[in-house]
């Protein structure tokens, strides 16, 4: 089997667009609109994203991006595996890569939003196994209870060069 390759990709290219309609309906079809935080192509420009997606001979995979909140804090946000890559750990993968990233860029900690509901299950059941405990809202996340916060940290940020 070929290596999955994780790189910095853009939102704007065509499957990448389409995998991001697939997530945003998704969470369109599961979530109130005023409870939705996923982030549409235009939101994935933003300067403080980071944007990657996981690739296996050409093939996408998944997606997923760092948002720099601070100096020292960072978000996932656009995690998304294609229906037809699930369980194959893609999803584990890049939140590995995204975590690295993280650590590369000397962040002491990592936190993410996602739904509190039952179709939510998979997705905090990974984070719970790669060390992201419950929190508190944070940045400008209101207050609700169709949200999950989680967060990890780190005691020591790799040492070397920032991505």
């Amino acid at each position: 089997m070929s290596p999955l390759v994780i790189a910095v990709d853009d939102p704007r290219v065509a499957d990448i667009h389409a995998l991001l309609e697939r997530h945003l309906t998704f969470a369109m079809e599961t979530t109130p609109p005023e409870h939705v935080f996923a982030l549409d192509v235009d939101g994935l420009l933003h300067p403080s994203i980071t944007f990657f997606s996981a690739r296996r001979d050409r093939q996408l995979l998944g997606i997923g991006a760092l948002k720099e909140l601070d100096a020292e804090h960072g978000e996932l946000k656009s995690m998304h595996t294609a229906a037809a890559a699930r369980r194959q750990g893609v999803g584990r993968a890049m939140v590995e890569h995204l975590l690295d990233v993280a650590r590369q860029r000397r962040y002491r900690r990592v936190s993410l939003e996602t739904g509190a509901m039952a179709a939510f299950v998979p997705a905090r059941s990974l984070y719970e196994s790669m060390g992201f405990v419950a929190c508190g809202r944070f940045g400008d996340y209101p207050d609700n209870p169709d949200s999950a916060f989680m967060t990890t940290t780190f005691d020591e940020p790799l040492r070397g060069a920032s991505l």
